[in-house]
């Protein structure tokens, strides 16, 4: 029976990381075994104490420093036994209720790679996204597009599931929110086609936690240009 790695990055997300894990594990996938797997990247609020108290099959690793998103993914990634992976963040604005959808394209054999885009569902989530945050996500994208030939429509988005194998060969650096651009690079300079499919979004404030900023934005930009010529 496959099985699918689902890795939790958190950080500071007290409010949310217990129902998320919740989602998570009442989420069934017909025919898949699946593993949690939580990595906690030195949380300063009450979710440590909340992750101690999580019952049930979920492997949970600590950084004894903030390291940001891209380091912990990749402790997910090191440390996950699936052949398929997938990356749920821990905030609730991507529901598990997608996993069906996101997986069904690799399981029947049509992708290795797939992207859960925002912008093909825009119409019910454009009013949940920052105007900002739609714009910088569609230049990035472009330019995404532009420098590695592909065509997609959401680079940014935090939903991204690969089968395990894509990911050979390939050295994450990224330690912060550059891993949105890095993985997608380096998977389209391996000649991999990313396939979408549409996903709904609950966009938050950043009263209530987001973390992203437009500074990410511009790091974003030297990142894709870095990757499209170097490693």
């Amino acid at each position: 029976m496959p099985k699918l790695s689902v890795i939790v990055p958190v950080y500071n997300e007290e409010k949310t990381i217990a129902r998320v894990i919740e989602e998570v594990k009442n989420t069934k996938i017909k025919g898949m075994a699946k593993e949690i797997i939580v990595v906690d990247d030195f949380s300063t609020d009450g979710t440590s104490g909340i992750l101690k108290k999580a019952k049930g099959r979920i492997k949970i690793f600590c950084h004894k420093k903030n390291m940001g998103k891209g380091a912990a993914v990749k402790t997910g990634i090191n440390n996950s036994t699936g052949d398929i992976i997938l990356i749920q963040d821990a905030d609730l604005e991507y529901s598990p209720k997608e996993y069906g959808r996101l997986l069904e394209p690799i399981i029947k054999g049509n992708a290795d790679v797939v992207y859960g885009s925002r912008i093909n569902a825009i119409r019910k989530n454009l009013k949940k996204m920052y105007k900002l945050h739609y714009i910088g996500n569609v230049l990035l994208t472009l330019l995404t597009n532009l420098l590695y030939n592909a065509n997609i429509t959401d680079m940014e988005t935090g939903y991204k599931v690969f089968r395990k194998e894509a990911l050979n060969d390939i050295n994450l650096r990224a330690r912060r929110f550059d891993f949105e651009p890095e993985i997608t690079a380096k998977l389209l300079k391996k000649g991999y086609k990313i396939h979408e499919v549409p996903i709904n979004f609950f966009g938050r404030k950043f009263s209530e936690g987001k973390k992203i900023t437009w500074i990410d934005g511009v790091k974003a930009i030297f990142y894709l240009i870095r990757y499209r010529f170097a490693d």
